[in-house]
């Protein structure tokens, strides 16, 4: 598999602070959504954008990644990314991949690595507890005679459909699946589970929530988020775009007009000589991140006509068009 490297397809560096790393995304995800651009490539970078900005502005998933690099999932198969060399002083292992049992600086120790490698094992840290050595309970390895290792059950997903409403006020949701019910004779039945689930803070269209061990035999349930589309807004991350239609004398002289928003009405003052296609922007009126920072709401400005004038509004325009010295193709 290519190596993707996070930082790049957000233009960042690899000290980039989350404020960084929440700016470039809105901007790079703004300019290549589908919706917006359609040039050849532009789904496919919009996709990598939205990968990246799911591990980097995840604090523990970034960590892995900066040790891992692409396959920080899973750390089957690793291939470390280019430039990702080995500790000094360390032996080299399978690979080319170099460990250092005692550990280095600013770089914990090989239980560490282990841990952060391989995640937590049958509910219990690939440490062991013996002694602390990174193999305990695995056959022999580390003098573990007391631990046996159980292979994990076998992990699910499934799809959690929620309003945007539901999504901002994270109420609990619940859902009802059918799940497989293993009998000792091998043969599998469908039970009906209802898991209610908690929306965690940051979470938007495409989040994974994990329900550790609601899966087969202790595995894991995974839930992805779907947003379901909305009469007035459309979601980009933890921001919200709505289309605001205008008079052509509300574009021209101004107005004050209020318009929909997560928490009700909201008062939003269009500029003299506003142009179709403009867009304002209604700062802190979007959707919370993990840190309780707020979105944005984007207003796309739409110049609308009178489909059908009365005779009174077509003159007034037929005189409007006589006395102004207004040339837009000039």
């Amino acid at each position: 598999m290519k190596y993707l490297d996070y930082y790049a397809v957000l233009g960042l560096s690899r000290d980039a602070s989350a404020d960084d790393i929440k700016k470039a995304y809105r901007k790079l995800a703004r300019q290549y959504h589908p919706d917006v651009n359609k040039s050849p490539g532009a789904e496919t970078r919009f996709k990598e954008i939205n990968e990246a900005n799911e591990v980097l502005s995840d604090p523990e998933k970034r960590k892995r990644y900066d040790a891992l690099g692409h396959n920080w999932k899973s750390g089957q198969d690793f291939t470390p990314p280019p430039g990702w060399g080995g500790f000094e002083g360390a032996s080299s292992g399978p690979g080319g991949i170099h460990f250092e049992f005692g550990g280095a600086p600013g770089s914990g120790d090989f239980s560490d690595f282990f841990s952060a490698l391989f995640g937590d094992l049958g509910g219990r840290s690939a440490r062991g507890r013996a002694g602390g050595s990174p193999f305990a309970g695995f056959g022999g390895f580390g003098g573990g005679a007391e631990e046996s290792f159980t292979p994990r059950g076998q992990d699910f997903e499934a799809n959690l459909s929620l309003s945007l409403e539901e999504l901002f006020s994270r109420e609990p949701k619940s859902i009802t699946l059918q799940m497989p019910v293993p009998h000792p004779d091998g043969s599998l039945s469908r039970q009906s589970r209802t898991f209610h689930v908690r929306i965690p803070p940051g979470a938007t269209d495409g989040t994974r929530i994990r329900l550790s061990g609601q899966g087969e035999s202790g595995g894991n349930l995974y839930l992805n988020l779907r947003v379901a589309p909305h009469p007035v807004f459309q979601l980009h991350g933890q921001d919200l775009d709505q289309t605001l239609s205008l008079a052509p004398w509300e574009a021209v002289l101004g107005a004050k007009i209020r318009i929909p928003t997560l928490e009700g009405l909201a008062a939003i003052t269009i500029p003299p000589g506003t142009q179709g296609g403009a867009r304002l922007r209604l700062a802190g009126k979007g959707l919370p991140d993990k840190h309780g920072s707020r979105g944005d709401i984007f207003v796309n400005i739409r110049i609308a006509i009178p489909d059908h004038p009365t005779a009174r509004e077509k003159a007034l325009f037929e005189q409007l068009a006589k006395e102004s010295t207004f040339r837009p193709r000039s």
